[in-house]
């Protein structure tokens, strides 16, 4: 997987985002971003209080004009 990876899980709805996330952060490297892509709102909540359990860090959260949120996480163990 490269430093960057990009999961869409628009249409899917919780818990499918983060499961899909996990799964990507399982596959990458210790560094790496993975830019969550999620059209559930929940997941905008539910991702950061995962990360924060975990110890992965939450890079920064935001909403495009579509409602689609771009959740970006950098894997840290």
């Amino acid at each position: 997987m490269d430093d960057h990876a990009v999961v869409d899980a628009r249409g899917s709805f919780c818990p499918g985002p983060l499961m899909e996330l996990i799964v990507a952060l399982r596959r990458a490297q210790v560094g790496a971003t993975i830019e969550l892509l999620s059209s559930d709102a929940g997941s905008a909540k539910d991702v950061p209080e995962w990360l924060n359990k975990v110890g992965h860090m939450l890079e920064r959260s935001e909403q495009d004009g579509q409602g689609v949120w771009h959740i970006f996480v950098r894997k840290m163990k």
